[in-house]
């Protein structure tokens, strides 16, 4: 409703769904909170960051499984860490669990990312400058370097285009390499983001190694050579869904 009406009042939702305004403004605070609203007197309106941020979603390969991965990924994040986000649809999906969170530091050189963590009031969004990719709307090359070189976070979370049988991960440009790269240096701790399409997945450029990562988030057990190599490392594996 707020997405179609783009303004919505508290009196005429309680009467429509024929609960108590207290209850619509309790719901219409947790969706202002996930950045799906913004509150105006007696009601809400749809935030053009979130509005955008919904259509690009829509269509997404295994969509349900990166949702998954996000919320465990979310869950993991306390309140008021500084948080680096890298490029691909997995951190942007864990930026969008991150909604109902407060008093986050985001740094990010997804155009996406920051419109999406802007719409939370409590959120300190930094994002790089330069060039712009037109392709997934990330800032990369020497404005992306300068920005994650210039601090210190708690948590950096990437993602990658795969992972090869020896555990080498792989991505399709020498930029996203180095975005990874740079993100896991500057950060106290690495979680990597992955779905069980990327073992296996032919990609050209390599960079950097599954067992870098301090935290491991797959929707499923990796294939028992990954398994391997993560049980000799420091890594740790959460596995978000194991179905099948």
């Amino acid at each position: 409703m707020i997405r179609q009406e783009n303004i919505i009042h508290v009196e005429p939702l309680a009467r429509h769904f024929k609960v108590s305004a207290q209850t619509i403004r309790r719901d219409l605070r947790v969706l202002c909170n996930q950045g799906f609203a913004m509150r105006i007197h007696g009601g809400a309106k749809c935030p053009d960051p979130a509005a955008n941020m919904t259509g690009r979603w829509q269509g997404i390969p295994n969509e349900a499984v990166k949702q998954a991965i996000a919320k465990k990924v979310a869950q993991h994040i306390p309140n008021g860490m500084s948080v680096a986000l890298g490029a691909g649809t997995t951190p942007e999906m864990v930026a969008r669990a991150l909604m109902a969170h407060e008093d986050l530091k985001i740094f990010t050189c997804s155009l996406n990312i920051a419109l999406l963590a802007s719409a939370n009031p409590g959120f300190e969004v930094t994002i790089a400058g330069g060039r712009l990719r037109n392709a997934d709307k990330n800032v990369l090359g020497s404005g992306m370097e300068t920005l994650f070189r210039a601090y210190k976070v708690d948590i950096g979370i990437c993602g990658a285009a795969g992972v090869d049988d020896d555990g080498t991960l792989l991505d399709f440009s020498e930029e996203d390499v180095r975005l990874r790269q740079i993100i896991r240096e500057n950060s106290r701790s690495g979680y990597l983001v992955l779905d069980q399409t990327k073992f296996g997945r032919a990609a050209h450029v390599r960079g950097g190694r599954i067992v870098d990562a301090a935290q491991i988030f797959c929707d499923r057990t990796p294939p028992a050579p990954i398994c391997s190599l993560i049980d000799q490392s420091n890594s740790r594996l959460t596995v978000c869904s194991n179905e099948g």
